[in-house]
């Protein structure tokens, strides 16, 4: 409110309402205060001007010294007590300039002057910031409501690629569980390779409408989609995975993992004689970080864009983090936050 396009329009027109009240109402004529009309009103002006500018001035350095998406009231009340000084030197320098200066008033006649303006300085910026209140908790009622439907979308693109991959989840399942039948006696391998499949397609299922998940759940549906794709390049594709054990309760999007691995495959050049390494660890910060040296193919795979974008954009709607890329020294990494819910309220609408 305070950086509004036409506040010094504002600044007149609040000024001269308040000197017309102040006329109406023979302020001067009762406490005694000798001035022409156009130094009263040059006062209120300035009172008014440089509380307004003021605020404007400390407002940046308030807002990302205290505004925290948890305790955003403690923001607008440092920020207030803060501008009723700044109204106190408003005040104090406007009476100065007027009495001391212009008319050589000495402590008595600017008296009761100074009480008046400290008195409207402080009246001026309570209204100011009440107003200033009003629009930022309407701005942030803008902006949850969009970010809830941005999330919305989100999430129906995800949904919408999970489902044209269902193809009848059950009737897979079923058929699954036939062909694994037949091929138990003659081929375990074939088998087991089945049954991981089964798995992994099982728990993006089952997770497709949750916004977040533990990271041990992550990880144990990490291990068969490892072994399918050991299956797939053999040598080509290693995978380390070092997590803490503090860290495993700890949240994360579903299917996230999956989808960094993805990516890193997608782009990057994966066989025997040039092997992809694949390292996911965490780093004591609540965070996760996927790597993999880089390999670029001359053609990659044409991208469905819900990989790490979604990832990205879902982070930042349900906890207001961000997801670090960095790529560099050969090396791509990607860095996701690991949130805590159920009481830290790390999350805004964890889902669950």
């Amino acid at each position: 409110m305070f950086s509004h396009h036409y506040r010094y329009l504002f600044i007149v027109l609040l000024s001269l309402y308040t000197f017309l009240n102040t006329v109406l109402c023979n302020v001067y004529y009762y406490f005694k205060i000798d001035i022409e009309w156009y130094y009263a009103l040059l006062t209120v002006l300035l009172v008014t001007f440089f509380t307004w500018e003021g605020n404007r001035f400390i407002k940046p350095w308030f807002r990302n010294k205290f505004l925290q998406p948890k305790n955003k009231f403690r923001f607008l009340a440092f920020f207030f007590l803060a501008g009723n000084v700044v109204a106190l030197l408003a005040a104090v320098l406007a009476v100065f300039l007027i009495g001391n200066v212009l008319h050589n008033y000495g402590w008595e006649e600017n008296s009761n002057p100074l009480k008046l303006n400290i008195i409207y300085g402080s009246l001026i910026n309570l209204f100011l910031h009440l107003l200033n209140a009003i629009l930022f908790f309407f701005r942030e009622y803008r902006r949850q409501w969009r970010e809830a439907e941005e999330l919305r979308q989100t999430r129906a693109q995800a949904e919408i690629q999970l489902v044209k991959s269902q193809i009848n989840p059950h009737f897979l399942f079923n058929n699954l569980n036939v062909l694994s039948g037949m091929l138990i006696k003659d081929n375990p391998e074939a088998n087991r390779f089945i049954e991981e499949f089964s798995t992994v397609y099982r728990y993006i299922l089952n997770n497709q409408d949750k916004e977040l998940v533990e990271l041990r759940s992550e990880l144990d549906f990490i291990k068969p989609y490892l072994f399918l794709l050991q299956k797939r390049f053999d040598q080509g594709l290693s995978v380390s995975v070092r997590i803490a054990e503090e860290s495993r309760t700890l949240h994360v999007v579903p299917a996230a993992l999956q989808m960094l691995i993805e990516n890193a495959i997608k782009h990057n050049i994966v066989s025997r004689h040039k092997p992809l390494h694949i390292d996911i660890h965490t780093n004591g910060e609540q965070t996760l970080v996927v790597s993999n040296n880089l390999q670029p193919r001359l053609v990659t795979e044409p991208s469905t864009r819900i990989g790490l974008e979604n990832i990205r954009k879902r982070y930042e709607l349900i906890s207001g983090r961000s997801v670090k890329v960095n790529n560099d020294d050969g090396v791509f990494s990607v860095t996701l936050p690991l949130l805590q819910i159920n009481g830290q309220h790390e999350s805004r609408n964890s889902g669950r």
